[in-house]
């Protein structure tokens, strides 16, 4: 039996932090996940330097600043240069069999590197993202149990069952709905969601019912909490697999998402976009029952889920190549190294918006580099820690702090881009790509 680790690295799609019990949340919808944490390692503080889903996997992949990979945009022009760094890639050349059971691959080609093996049950749907964890599992499990017969082995599992639209199966449906009318002529709460495309979209189809339009926004949000216990249920099948098979001890589970999710928050529905804590901010659990992790352990400072792949590969023994901005905090995990990290970081987003924020521990700094698709305005000032909710924008009471922030950032670029041979700001380059889609196919019916 091979020394080095299994690993199974899974990344929920779309899933909030702040959505599960060991996070926080009042409601049941994580107990498996919860132990997970319970007997492994937690990250409070896990933020992701780019958002949504194809930027945002690059990052956590190749290790490197969005800046240095230059893949800023979900749908972008950008691709990913060949001798970029790839977990996949890399554990593959170090002796691991390698599988995907994943959707990445069909946009974008890089996702495929590394893998001997790739599985996409969701070319049985429609939309790729109402493949379902069971579907998923079924190959991850069969793929372990009948081709992964020497360790060490190395899985991605890329659920989607907390990703818009939130269709969970009928018996979870209500289970987290605090009562109320769903369908009610009077709710006016929604009605600015039916102006954004997706919403335009959604009016015809999930968010209809046999009674008519759904319009209470705490029923939508119980929809997406009951996919989060959906996919809850799955980890734990998941698990008792593994254990059953007898390969739990010896492997390295992963627990993370790609990016959050905004349920209403900054009159964003049902998505993510905005760099606000609810959608940058994303869980991190490692469990590995058979390895030398302090159990139980919760690290507060700031992480990056660019600083992921050199940890995972720190915990297997293998070299972590330079050109990787992310840092190993793997020695953290097991309690050889005190707790630390970021006291400031930049995350940017080129996709329904063209923003930079720049967080510190007390406060946050959002410049825009076009006008959005909510008509926000172009530089935006939260006080973290008297309104942890970013609900009030300050910059026109904090003039000096907001300039000062400013040079901070745009330096901070600037310099960023220089390091790694850019003179080209990325996001400018890219702009909002999904808005500028939209706007011109409005004008064309138009």
């Amino acid at each position: 039996m091979s020394n080095k680790p299994n690993i199974i690295l899974i990344s929920a799609d779309s899933l909030r932090a702040n959505h599960l019990g060991c996070y926080g949340y009042g409601q049941q919808t994580s107990p498996q996940i919860d132990q997970m944490a319970a007997h492994g390692v937690l990250a409070e503080q896990m933020f992701c330097p780019v958002i949504p889903t194809q930027p945002s996997h690059t990052t956590l992949f190749t290790g490197q600043s969005p800046l240095r990979h230059g893949v800023v945009a979900h749908g972008g022009k950008a691709k990913l240069a060949r001798n970029a760094p790839f977990l996949p890639e890399i554990l593959h050349d170090d002796g691991y069999m390698t599988c995907a059971v994943d959707t990445l691959f069909r946009e974008r080609m890089w996702f495929a590197r590394g893998y001997e093996y790739i599985f996409d049950p969701s070319i049985n749907h429609v939309f790729y993202a109402n493949v379902t964890q069971e579907e998923l599992n079924d190959r991850a499990i069969r793929w372990i149990k009948n081709f992964a017969s020497e360790d060490p082995f190395f899985v991605f599992i890329h659920y989607w069952d907390a990703h818009y639209p939130y269709v969970p199966p009928k018996k979870y449906r209500e289970t987290f709905y605090p009562g109320g009318t769903p369908v009610d002529p009077n709710n006016h709460a929604l009605d600015e969601w039916w102006k954004h495309p997706i919403g335009a979209m959604a009016k015809d189809t999930w968010l209809r019912t046999k009674k008519g339009l759904i319009t209470d926004p705490n029923f939508v949000t119980g929809l997406y909490d009951s996919e989060v216990k959906y996919l809850d249920d799955g980890i734990g099948h998941l698990i008792a697999s593994l254990a059953d098979m007898g390969r739990l001890e010896n492997t390295m589970i992963v627990f993370m998402a790609d990016h959050g999710e905004s349920m209403t928050d900054h009159r964003i529905y049902y998505d993510h976009y905005g760099l606000y804590d609810c959608t940058i901010q994303v869980p991190f659990i490692v469990h590995w029952p058979g390895g030398n992790l302090k159990q139980g352990l919760r690290l507060g400072p700031v992480r990056q889920s660019f600083d992921v792949t050199p940890s995972i590969l720190e915990a297997c023994g293998i070299d972590i190549p330079a050109d990787m901005d992310g840092t190993s905090f793997y020695r953290q995990w097991t309690g050889e190294a005190e707790p630390a990290g970021y006291d400031r970081f930049v995350t940017l987003e080129s996709t329904w918006q063209a923003k930079y924020a720049l967080r510190t521990a007390t406060h946050k700094f959002i410049v825009s580099r076009e006008p959005d698709v909510l008509g926000n305005p172009m530089r935006e000032l939260y006080d973290l820690v008297a309104d942890p909710g970013e609900e009030n924008d300050i910059i026109e009471s904090e003039p000096k702090l907001a300039a000062e922030l400013d040079r901070q950032l745009e330096t901070w670029i600037a310099e960023k881009l220089t390091s790694v041979g850019k003179i080209k700001d990325p996001v400018r380059e890219e702009g909002a790509v999904n808005y500028a889609l939209w706007k011109g196919v409005k004008a064309t019916v138009a």
